[in-house]
């Protein structure tokens, strides 16, 4: 089984700050981390140290941060299609975290929006059917319901992270089997909460809903159950990447076991967005491959611990 992420890549910024700036204020913060981003990329890095071959494919522009991009990408274990943007610099996100570790984030998309359906269909060639194709909502309207439609062309399984929320994710629901969203993107797209969420995007033609709550846990919804996890225990430090930890390592889960989603898939994802939000930064605070390995097995305890 082989997982297929299509999305951005980005250079992390991190200041640290007492409060979030209002408009028209200058504020003080400090310094925090340098690191690898975007929600392609994080989700892309966790799948492969979970241990899916994962091909990450992704836009950069023609600048010293693209080498930078590169430089870092040679650490991880997944396979790097990185699509080269004449004329437009690679993306960077400015991240704004407060001491409980909550955040707010700019992230640019100068390159991220230039990605095409045709830059993505090469990358795809050796893709199977089953093979993954995973998508967030950083690229064009244009581009990512060309993507879907080629992937399921190929008879691959899409999955589908709406976030940053764009106007156009209600053209796409009967192209995507799996969506990944928080609570507050819930209530935006569908107007409800919860449960009640979860189903009115099943209606809309998606097969299975992941809904995360926070400190309440998560839920899966399909059209046979519901399944309600709790959250793991962990001191927050950064939430940033959380959210792209639990999705990846779910996905990593089920296929690693070879079934669909189910509530082992969300305790070992519960399991690792702990190790995450248990640290400051985004790439470096990622379960380790070793980490990974240990939940994957089973060993969520000594892994948290």
């Amino acid at each position: 089984m082989r997982a297929y992420v299509i999305g951005n890549i980005a250079m992390d910024e991190t200041i640290i700050v007492d409060e979030l700036p209002i408009s028209g204020a200058s504020i003080l913060g400090h310094v925090g981390a340098h690191d690898l981003g975007g929600k392609g990329t994080n989700q892309a890095v966790v799948m492969a140290r979970c241990g899916i071959p994962t091909v990450l494919v992704a836009p950069v522009g023609q600048d010293s941060r693209a080498a930078t991009i590169r430089k870092h990408l040679q650490g991880e274990p997944l396979t790097s299609e990185l699509i080269s943007i004449e004329g437009i610099s690679s993306d960077i996100s400015l991240i704004f975290r407060l001491p409980d570790g909550e955040n707010a984030i700019v992230t640019t998309t100068d390159s991220a929006q230039r990605l095409c359906a045709s830059h993505v269909a090469p990358a795809l060639a050796e893709a199977k059917p089953g093979n993954l194709a995973v998508l967030q909502g950083n690229l064009s309207h244009e581009a990512t319901v060309g993507i879907l439609q080629f992937a399921k062309s190929l008879g691959m399984i899409t999955a589908f992270n709406p976030s940053p929320q764009r106007s156009f994710f209600s053209d796409i629901w009967a192209l995507v089997d799996i969506v990944f969203l928080n609570r507050g993107e819930a209530q935006a797209l569908t107007g409800a909460e919860g449960e009640a969420a979860a189903k009115y995007l099943l209606q809309k033609g998606i097969q299975e809903v992941v809904l995360t709550l926070g400190s309440e846990g998560a839920l899966l919804v399909n059209r046979r159950e519901t399944i309600v996890v709790a959250a793991s225990p962990g001191m927050v430090v950064d939430t940033t990447g959380a959210g792209d930890t639990f999705m990846s390592v779910a996905l990593a889960s089920s296929l690693k076991r070879g079934c669909q989603l189910d509530r082992k898939a969300l305790e070992h994802a519960s399991h690792a967005a702990v190790i995450t939000i248990s640290k400051v930064g985004t790439r470096s605070a990622f379960p380790t491959t070793s980490e990974l390995d240990q939940i994957l097995s089973d060993g969520q305890l000594d892994a948290v611990n």
